[in-house]
């Protein structure tokens, strides 16, 4: 196994930093992202976890920086005669699949990006509570809005992406 140096850290920190990212970065930092949660996808393994403290840089430069996905403590294989049913994951980024008692398999993955998108765009999680429990209740529920004025500067098209990945039902969500 080879070991790699992450000099730029977690993209948490980048988020915390800049508070808003413009679509052109979000882009940027999101395509690869997707690429790879496809790949482990094809592979059969689901992260469970994705959030963007497991999300590391391998510069400090952002705009040149390669993202690498980490922390595959509650990745696990998944097929359609073997579907995930253990509730974990980081609250503010599971999916509602992941919180209810029936099975789920790798779409729960999309939903995490799509809070991490909706975050680097807005500076803010779609679904928030102090309490956990009141959280979960919220994400089951799958109300967010863009009314925030930094949404005005987003595009449609941004919009579209996180509203067909923040779909409840992970049958009709974007994968």
């Amino acid at each position: 196994m080879i070991m790699e140096l992450m000099r730029g850290g977690e993209l948490f920190n980048y988020i915390i930093k800049r508070d808003t990212f413009s679509e052109r970065l979000a882009h940027q930092i999101m395509t690869p992202l997707f690429d790879a949660v496809f790949y482990c996808h094809s592979l059969g393994i689901v992260h469970r976890d994705l959030k963007p403290e497991n999300l590391l840089l391998d510069t400090n430069e952002l705009e040149t920086a390669t993202i690498k996905i980490s922390d595959f403590g509650l990745a696990r294989f998944v097929t359609q005669e073997s579907l995930a049913t253990t509730t974990c994951g980081t609250p503010g980024y599971v999916a509602p699949e992941v919180l209810s008692t029936q099975s789920y398999d790798h779409r729960c993955d999309y939903w995490s990006l799509a809070v991490i998108m909706f975050i680097m765009l807005s500076g803010s999680p779609p679904f928030y509570h102090q309490n956990n429990f009141e959280l979960f209740e919220i994400i089951k529920k799958g109300k967010y809005n863009f009314s925030a004025p930094v949404w005005t500067e987003v595009s449609i098209e941004a919009k579209d992406l996180i509203r067909r990945l923040l779909r409840r039902n992970p049958e009709h969500r974007l994968t």
